[in-house]
C-alpha cells in the first residue's frame, strides 16, 4: 500500500516554481498525496496540481523568458500602481477551467488574509480560481481581491507555510515546502551573469531593481545584500521576505511537519519566473535526497536541508 502524504505548499513568488519539482518527485517515489495546503504561490501550484493540469503548468513556466513575464505585468496606475493579475490568471484559467474546490478529486485549502477582520482565512471551497487570486495578492504589489464584502491579500502576511490545515487528512507524512529557507553558500560563479540583455529590459528592471550604469556584470543574488540597487518592490519584498521567515520559525515550532524541504531564499529574487526550469530541476533534486533521508531508518522529524 502507498505511503499518503499532506502536501504544505509554502509562499515566495517565482521561487514557487519548485513547488512543482517537488511534487513530480514524491509522486515518482511511489507516495499518493491526499491533501494539499498552500499560501500565495503554494495556492497557485497547489491549485493547479489539485486540478490534474501540473504537467500543463510546468510546460508553459518552463517555456517563459523575460518578454513573456514582462507581458503578464498588467499594471494598473489608475489604482495604486498594483500588477492586477488578470492575465497572469487567464492562462491558469484557460489550463484548469473554472472548477469550485470541493469538486477537485484532492482536497484542497488555500490561506489568504482577511485584511477588513484582520485574521487569517482557509478557502476550502467555492471558486478556486478566486482562492488562488486571494492566497496569492501580494501586498503592495498585486491588488487586493475583494470576494463577499471582505478585501484579502497573501496569506504569507500571517502564514507563508500553512501547516494546520494538513493535519486533518490523517497522511502518513506531512510534507512542508518553505520557499524562504537560509541563503546557500553561493560562490561569484553562480552570483554574477554576463549582461548581455536589451536595454529596454535594464530600464524595465528599474522598477524592480536599480543597475549601475558603468556596471558591465548583472549581479542577480548579491544585489539582494546592497541596497543601493534595489528598487521600490524590491524593498517592499525584502521586507515581506523578512516577517515571512520569522513567521515561518514560529509555525514550524508549533507543527512540526514529518519533513520540512527548504528551497534557499536566495536562489532566485521574487520577480525571477524565467528561471522556472532551473527551479523545478532544483525542487526535484532536493526532494529525491530529502525523501530518501526520511524512509531512512532515523528520527521521525526531517528538515533539509541540513541544520533549518
Amino acid at each position: 500500500m502507498k505511503k499518503t502524504v499532506s502536501l504544505v505548499l509554502g509562499s515566495g513568488a517565482a521561487r514557487g516554481n519548485a513547488h512543482i519539482g517537488v511534487i513530480q518527485a514524491i509522486q515518482e517515489r511511489g507516495y499518493e498525496i491526499i491533501s494539499v495546503s498552500g499560501c500565495s504561490i503554494g495556492s497557485v501550484i497547489g491549485g493547479v496540481f489539485a486540478a490534474g493540469k501540473l504537467e500543463d503548468y510546468s510546460e508553459w513556466a518552463r517555456g517563459l523568458d523575460k518578454v513573456r513575464v514582462l507581458r503578464m505585468l498588467d499594471m494598473s496606475f489608475r489604482h495604486g500602481a498594483y500588477i492586477k493579475g488578470d492575465r497572469f490568471f487567464q492562462v491558469i484559467s484557460d489550463m484548469i477551467g473554472t472548477p469550485n474546490i470541493e469538486t477537485l478529486p484532492i482536497p484542497f485549502t488555500a490561506v489568504a488574509v482577511d485584511l477588513l477582520n484582520q485574521k487569517e482565512f482557509w478557502f476550502n471551497k467555492g471558486s478556486l480560481i478566486d482562492a488562488m487570486r486571494a492566497s496569492s495578492a501580494i501586498p503592495s504589489i498585486v491588488a487586493p481581491v475583494q470576494l463577499n464584502n471582505r478585501v484579502y491579500v497573501d496569506g504569507g502576511v500571517l502564514n507563508p507555510l500553512p501547516i494546520i490545515p494538513s493535519v486533518s487528512a490523517g497522511a502518513d507524512y506531512i510534507i512542508a515546502v518553505d520557499l524562504n529557507g537560509p541563503a546557500q553558500e553561493l560562490t561569484t560563479e553562480t552570483l554574477v551573469e554576463k549582461s548581455n540583455e536589451p536595454e529596454w529590459w535594464s530600464n524595465v528592471k528599474g522598477l524592480f531593481g536599480k543597475q549601475r550604469a558603468d556596471d558591465e556584470l548583472e549581479v542577480r543574488s548579491v544585489n539582494k545584500n546592497s541596497p543601493e540597487t534595489w528598487g521600490r518592490l524590491q524593498t517592499i519584498n525584502m521586507m515581506f521576505e523578512t516577517m515571512q521567515e520569522s513567521l515561518t520559525q514560529y509555525k514550524l515550532a508549533g507543527y512540526p511537519p514529518d519533513l520540512l524541504i527548504s528551497i534557499p531564499k536566495d536562489f532566485a529574487a521574487f520577480y525571477e519566473f524565467w528561471h522556472a526550469a532551473e527551479l523545478i530541476d532544483f525542487g526535484y533534486d532536493v526532494a529525491t535526497k530529502a525523501l530518501a533521508e526520511l524512509e531512512s531508518p532515523k528520527e521521525t522529524f526531517y528538515s533539509f536541508p541540513k541544520g533549518y
